[in-house]
């Protein structure tokens, strides 16, 4: 069995749509599997990889999902986008379900099922993703509901969440930041009397974008360039082929390379590079 076989149109899972309520009345028509019954079409699944057994397992324990979903209401986000991404769960579950284990099928997917809702939230809770790394995500959900209780924490609630999770106080207190703030308009708003609120357009610089420093700067390298060239110009053939090579060219030649083509020591070449490099300095300082 692969992974693709494993969507809601090839499962005919009930689609969640709009309608929820129509969705929770079908899903509550769908009878609960007996321990024998869901052990018996586990079996199915796991030995013969049929297709109907894995569709009748995850049928059986959509309730659950909206069960478990509904515990992330408090995050903002449609409670039937968090019921479809707990239903993906639950068929990554189903998959790797072995009823040869001795548990419960829901007893093994609960933990999919919530990591999958815990992607989401933190994916889609705030514009600017809050949590990145495996601790931060565990701050992120800790946090959240001790927030509903406590508010700010305290030095000593500090320090026990950090003691819990395996991290440092100030990872604590910055999760507890980030939680506090709020994602703002670059552009801002316009409030109640139509004027423009603060906003971070009107106060943050792009170093560097200034038209007529990035002109000047343009017509300084041009400047520059034209002097080399004239500089360069002035050199005999072999000086200018010898800085050319050494300077300018993609892949630099060493001293000893040239030495071994000119038929002359590296040391004379170094000679040669170094007078070069004197006459095209007072070429330049001359021109400017």
């Amino acid at each position: 069995m692969t992974t693709a076989l494993m969507t809601p149109n090839s499962m005919n899972v009930p689609a969640v749509g709009n309608d929820l309520g129509g969705y929770f009345s079908r899903i509550a028509d769908i009878p609960v599997l007996s321990a024998e019954e869901e052990r018996a079409l586990a079996e199915r699944l796991h030995d013969d990889h049929d297709l109907e057994a894995a569709r009748l397992l995850i049928l059986s324990q959509l309730r659950f999902v909206v069960h478990i979903a509904r515990g992330y209401n408090g995050y903002g986000l449609p409670l039937a986008d968090l019921v479809q991404e707990g239903n993906i769960g639950l068929m990554k579950a189903v998959k790797r379900f072995d009823p040869s284990v001795g548990v419960r099928l829901i007893s093994f997917a609960v933990h999919w099922i919530k990591a999958e809702i815990h992607e989401f939230v933190i994916r889609n809770w705030r514009i600017v993703k809050i949590a990145t790394t495996k601790a931060q995500r565990k701050l992120f959900f800790r946090l959240r509901s001790s927030k509903k209780r406590l508010g700010w924490f305290n030095n000593a609630e500090v320090d026990a969440v950090a003691n819990d999770l395996g991290v440092t106080p100030g990872q604590v207190l910055e999760m507890e930041r980030r939680l506090a703030s709020q994602d703002a308009a670059f552009d801002g708003y316009q409030d109640d009397e139509d004027t423009l609120s603060p906003a971070p357009a009107q106060y943050l610089r792009q170093e560097g974008a200034d038209p007529a420093a990035l002109l000047e700067a343009e017509d300084s390298e041009n400047d520059q360039n034209a002097r080399l060239g004239d500089a360069m110009a002035d050199l005999d053939d072999r000086s200018r082929d010898i800085v050319t090579r050494r300077w300018l060219a993609e892949n630099k030649a060493t001293l000893q390379d040239l030495a071994n083509e000119y038929d002359v020591s590296a040391e004379r070449i170094r000679q040669i590079e170094k007078n070069a490099m004197l006459k095209m300095r007072k070429a330049i300082a001359t021109l400017a």
